[in-house]
């Protein structure tokens, strides 16, 4: 572990940290702003793929429980006492680019596994490096490659749970997208 990241997590305690004005107004647009790109889905796609955005949702609620014990990450403070502060990452660009991702590459896994890595490398790489800068996250105990095995896990677990869910509902004949 980096001995700069040890100090970091040690000087903040969960929930030391207020949150700015700016800081308030960047996680709302973080939540908000994909949501406006929704309409555009069209109505088949959303009701297809939505199950499957809630489904990496709540896996995504239980995977930050689970980072939080053991460190992987750090908000340097909370949204509320006992809410996860990447909540807005979840119900935000997570849960959003799940259903486009799934839209434009689900039946085609190749496709489906290289947007995943493109998106998920450019996330752990680049954008993670700019919300360390603001402030918002860090990684901890977890290093950049790790993370992207954490990515790549969750791949597989949207795909596998659409498959099974198209599959137990007997969907797939009927969605032409």
């Amino acid at each position: 572990m980096k001995k700069g990241i040890y100090i970091h997590i040690h000087i903040f305690e969960k929930g030391d940290y207020h949150l700015k004005k700016n800081d308030k107004l960047l996680l709302i647009l973080m939540t908000i702003l994909p949501w406006f790109s929704v309409p555009f889905i069209g109505g088949k796609t959303l009701k297809r793929f939505f199950p499957g955005s809630i489904f990496m949702s709540l896996y995504l609620i239980a995977e930050g429980r689970f980072a939080e014990k053991k460190k992987w990450w750090w908000f340097p403070y909370s949204i509320k006492p006992n809410v996860l502060a990447e909540l807005p990452l979840i119900f935000g660009p997570f849960f959003v680019g799940a259903l486009w991702i799934l839209k434009y590459t689900y039946g085609k896994f190749n496709l489906y596994l290289l947007v995943n890595i493109l998106i998920d490398s450019f996330f752990t790489y680049f954008g993670l490096k700019w919300l360390k800068k603001i402030g918002y996250v860090s990684l901890a105990r977890l290093t950049r490659f790790q993370l992207s095995i954490v990515f790549l896990i969750k791949t597989f677990v949207l795909y596998g749970f659409q498959i099974v869910y198209e599959k137990c509902c007997h969907l797939s004949k009927n969605w032409s997208l």
